[in-house]
């Protein structure tokens, strides 16, 4: 008799179980940034790497767990939501992770410094970007209630309005990122030209676990719109 694969078993109960796993995991590897950029700021080395090396595991963890879920998801029967819709929540859950790895790896194979006028912003910067990513989570964890209100009623509100906080979010983080990049060129005569256009790239990574957290967010939008 085959074994049932875990996998299988989730998707027995709901779609978005596997998911929520994946998201875990995927918010855990971004919770590591500020404290990333905190261990270069105090220019800690080896937490630096350490940080590093757990974002890197976590990342792959994810990945694991994207592969699984590609290969179960079923192909060929009724769910309550389209099999497209998972795929595209799980690519944006996952870009999430790989654009923290991108940052960590950034850290570790360049000494980055900065001075405090550019590291202040930029860290309340990097904070709301992950305050994005957890409200995504929290978005996520609520999917389960929702496939049993067939995605309408008090919780679909709900839901909604956690969306619309979301959205909220990221558009903070598009004015702060301004700042940020105005206090960066302010200072490229001290940074240095190379290194600004390092942070300049780090800076838009940043931007990205808000923006991949916000259009997930929004996948999750057009479900409730159905």
């Amino acid at each position: 008799m085959a074994v049932m694969s875990p996998f299988v078993k989730m998707f027995a109960h709901s779609p978005f179980k596997p998911l929520q796993e994946h998201m875990r995991v995927v918010v855990n590897s971004a919770n590591q940034v500020p404290g990333l950029f905190e261990a270069v700021h105090d220019d800690d080395k080896d937490k630096v790497e350490e940080i590093r090396d757990l974002i890197s595991k976590l990342e792959n963890d994810a990945d694991g767990i994207k592969n699984e879920l590609r290969e179960h998801l079923p192909k060929s029967m009724f769910m309550p939501v389209d099999r497209r819709d998972l795929l595209e929540i799980l690519n944006l859950q996952d870009s999430i992770a790989d654009t923290a790895q991108d940052i960590a790896g950034m850290m570790v194979v360049r000494r980055m410094k900065l001075p405090e006028p550019v590291y202040k912003p930029m860290l309340a910067l990097t904070k709301r970007c992950i305050d994005a990513c957890n409200q995504l989570a929290k978005i996520m964890e609520e999917m389960d209630e929702l496939l049993e209100t067939g995605f309408r009623g008090p919780e679909a509100d709900r839901v909604m309005r956690m969306i619309d906080e979301l959205n909220k979010i990221e558009t903070d983080t598009d004015t702060q990122a301004i700042t940020v990049m105005r206090v960066l060129f302010e200072h490229e005569d001290e940074i240095g030209p190379v290194s600004t256009i390092m942070w300049d790239r780090v800076i838009h990574w940043i931007g990205d676990l808000a923006n991949f957290a916000e259009r997930a967010g929004n996948r999750h939008r057009l479900l409730l719109a159905r």
